[in-house]
């Protein structure tokens, strides 16, 4: 079939009559721009036959699908479905069209982690996490005091690590992808080159990042019209920069980011305004191959990242501990219920402070006590059900960790599951355009502990495993997980949320095995966090009631209420309708699960 023939089938079928004025739009520009030139780039904006943008009934599918922040990303993930590809390929697609559409986290100037597992049983992940220059050193955020600098390890030049994600997404389409990696990354290009239309989440974004960006040339240019002014909702926002530095990864893959014209710029860039990295670190930069971590909860097998992720880890040493109570018992969201869980999430979020790192730099990181159940139920006989523990400021303290990440999930025709997140950390990262190239520059090395040997209730932490050091990834939240059961994927979910994320995906995962709610059901239900430091747990409002909330403050714990908590996206199989079942969280963004 000829892509106009494929274009005119969707136009006459009455479902498309339905799309949003906005997608129309964007759809029939983005058919003008390929004609030339990408076929695979031209079908995939087509309306797909079903999707889903949040609720607690979720997307259902016979052959695939894919949920994410951005509607217009998932749609390209599942157009590299259509096509023949698989989990990997929809990953690859959907990763790169979301630094187009979502550019408060998604993106090829930051980095993050994969979670694979094929249908056939074998499972891995891929590491791409930001690095530290060649240059950095461990006192470089500290003044004459030995105290941060004016916000340095967040704010300037010298928090960008060395970008990832290209050799991330590179790295895992290598092994495991089939699609050709041209046809991956088209999409991307197309929806910067031909625009993608303002909406409600973008211009929001923009609002409230404007100061941020306008302290740098490079990005006024890129977020605001020509005479300084926000975009308004629907009108097309056009990226003509970063659809040329996409092409040159699409020619050359991995070294069309960190080699030749895109290096040499940014290189340059970083030169010209006191920043760290040059061409030998981006050069030098690789993707990693790790072993996942691996747990069981209930007859269930967990496949989550392993350090530099803390996720995985502390993900697994809850759910141990968990496994020693009757959860369904107890009630979902009771107030037992959320004790247990509250003293769970205290005892593992200490371990994460004090033993955390880089496994580069840390080879006597304690994983395997971590991970033991033994281990876990010495923590578990600890806890008093009747009253909290006490959280001590001269323990460890957590240090910031931005919540603007964002997660994507997705499940092929043969079952395969891929459970990605990545990230800038703040929201836009850095706010530093490359100039020339269209891209957002990370603000990650944030994620170190910036003062050596100083911890305390302030949020300074200086523990050992986490400190800055030349070519060393900073420890993260990010908890990428899929569910197994008897060897076969049953479903992948994650979310942003920077230190909230572990809790938001153990949260989904109770809510799905202990409980029984569909994915959907289990994403939209109310969430809680707390992580040792500062002893206070954040519930999201009107989530619980008042009469569950009394009973749970009887036990001493403090409470902080806050408007939302993550944004997870999740993927079911249900072997037994033979469906694919998908949902997006309804609490931020443009996001959307679509399937077919």
């Amino acid at each position: 079939m000829s892509c106009q023939s494929k274009d005119s089938a969707v136009r006459g079928n009455s479902a498309s009559d339905n799309i949003p004025k906005r997608f129309r739009m964007i759809r029939s520009r983005l058919f003008a721009g390929l004609i030339k030139s990408f076929c695979f780039a031209l079908i995939y904006v087509i309306a797909s036959p079903s999707f889903s943008e949040g609720g607690r009934t979720p997307l259902r599918a016979k052959n695939g699908v894919v949920t994410s922040a951005s509607r217009l990303a998932s749609e390209a993930g599942v157009e590299a479905l259509k096509q023949g590809g698989n989990a990997v390929d929809a990953a690859v697609a959907t990763a790169f069209a979301l630094a187009v559409t979502w550019p408060s986290a998604g993106n090829i100037g930051g980095g993050g982690f994969l979670v694979y597992h094929g249908s056939d049983g074998d499972a891995t992940t891929f590491d791409f996490r930001e690095k530290a220059a060649l240059a950095a050193t461990e006192n470089m955020y500290l003044g004459p005091d030995g105290r941060v600098v004016n916000n340095s390890n967040h704010l300037g030049m010298l928090a960008i690590g060395v970008p990832g994600t290209v050799a991330g997404l590179f790295k895992a389409h290598q092994e495991l992808g089939v699609l050709p990696w041209a046809d991956l990354v088209a999409p991307a290009i197309s929806l910067a080159r031909n625009g993608i239309p303002i909406t409600y989440a973008l211009q929001t974004g923009f609002s409230r990042s404007a100061n941020r960006f306008r302290q740098y040339p490079s990005s006024a240019r890129k977020f605001f019209r020509e005479d300084g002014s926000l975009y308004e909702i629907d009108e097309i926002w056009i990226q003509p920069d970063l659809a040329h530095t996409l092409e040159l990864i699409q020619e050359n893959g991995r070294d069309g980011f960190y080699k030749g014209e895109n290096a040499k710029r940014l290189a340059d860039f970083m030169m010209a305004n006191g920043g760290l990295i040059t061409q030998e670190d981006l050069e030098r930069y690789e993707a990693i191959e790790r072993e996942p971590i691996r747990g069981t909860y209930r007859g269930h097998e967990i496949i989550s990242m392993p350090p530099p992720s803390s996720g995985g880890i502390v993900l697994v040493e809850m759910l141990n501990i968990l496994e020693n109570y009757d959860l369904s018992a107890m009630g979902h969201n009771s107030a037992e219920y959320l004790h247990v869980l509250t003293e769970a999430m205290r005892r593992a979020y200490a371990d994460r402070a004090e033993h955390l790192g880089d496994p580069d730099f840390n080879e006597s990181m304690p994983l395997d006590r971590l991970l033991d159940k033994g281990y876990a139920s010495t923590l578990q006989a600890s806890i008093n059900m009747d009253m909290k523990s006490e959280s001590s400021p001269s323990d460890f303290a957590q240090a910031y960790e931005s919540e603007e990440t964002t997660h994507f999930s997705i499940v092929d025709k043969d079952g395969n599951m891929v459970s990605l997140t990545y990230t800038l950390e703040f929201g836009y990262g850095s706010a530093i355009v490359v100039e020339g190239g269209g891209y957002l520059l990370n603000n990650e090395l944030g994620d170190f502990n910036a003062t050596p040997g100083l911890t305390d209730s302030r949020g300074n932490i200086g523990t050992a495993p986490n400190l800055v050091a030349p070519e060393k990834r900073p420890l993260s939240s990010m908890t990428p997980t899929i569910v197994a059961l008897e060897g076969r994927p049953l479903f992948a979910t994650g979310s942003p949320g920077g230190k909230t994320i572990i809790n938001t995906t153990m949260q989904t995962i109770l809510n799905v095995i202990d409980h029984g709610f569909n994915i959907a059901e289990a994403i939209e239900a109310g969430r809680i966090h707390h992580q040792w430091l500062p002893d206070v747990t954040r519930i999201e409002t009107n989530a619980i009631s008042a009469d569950t909330l009394r009973l749970y403050e009887s036990k001493g714990h403090r409470l902080q209420e806050r408007s939302s908590q993550g944004a997870a996206m999740g993927v079911y199989h249900n072997h037994e309708a033979g469906l694919f079942e998908g949902a997006s969280d309804s609490r931020r963004g443009d996001g959307a699960a679509v399937g077919y």
